[in-house]
């Protein structure tokens, strides 16, 4: 009898300490659980803050370009604005360009007729209006922006403004690749070379 109340005390104890062994896995997987979804919590905060931090950093590098491409356009369009006000305002300035071109020659004929009134002594009158004409006509092209280069015997040949139609012995060492003598004047409008100057050369 004892013996069978004994067994029941230690299947009691037993069944008593299965429970709590139970009972603590139980609470054990319970905080398992509980920082599992804690830290699956966290780890889901810090990738949200990943993603906003990376959303962020994307809208950085957008406005980023973006202002490059603003500056970039708006550098072209001022420097296109710049180059369309210069042309035009050159197109203005020697619009009279072809005009003027065209009345050179005439130029020349004013010019070489002035030489033929030099030899003669007599119609001073006439070569009196005659150079009143020229000086007029003269001073109405260089109104207009007209100017003569200095193509004067004995300077430098300077291919920008010159054009060699020949070359000679020089008659002086000095004249050795200088001008020697003009044959045709050289015209700038408004500092642009619209008329070579035709000239002959020493060498």
């Amino acid at each position: 009898m004892a013996k069978e109340e004994l067994d029941e005390k230690d299947l009691n104890k037993e069944a008593e300490t299965a429970e709590d062994i139970k009972d603590e896995q139980n609470s054990e997987e319970e905080t398992q659980d509980d920082r599992s979804e804690e830290e699956i919590a966290a780890e889901a905060e810090a990738q949200a803050q990943d993603e906003e931090l990376s959303d962020f950093e994307k809208l950085e590098i957008e406005l980023a370009e973006s202002k490059d491409k603003f500056l970039r356009l708006y550098s072209e369009f001022e420097n296109f604005r710049r180059r369309n006000a210069k042309e035009r305002l050159e197109l203005v300035k020697n619009a009279s360009e072809e005009l003027i071109s065209d009345l050179l020659p005439i130029m020349d004929d004013f010019e070489r007729a002035e030489k033929s009134f030099e030899d003669q002594s007599d119609n001073e009158a006439l070569k009196e209006g005659f150079t009143l004409i020229k000086n007029k006509f003269e001073k109405t092209l260089i109104n207009k922006g007209l100017k003569a280069m200095d193509s004067d015997a004995g300077i430098e040949f300077d291919p920008e403004i010159h054009e060699a139609i020949t070359k000679i012995p020089a008659p002086d060492k000095k004249l050795k690749g200088k001008v020697v003598d003009v044959v045709e004047k050289g015209y700038l409008l408004n500092d642009k070379v619209i008329r070579f100057a035709k000239v002959v050369i020493g060498e």
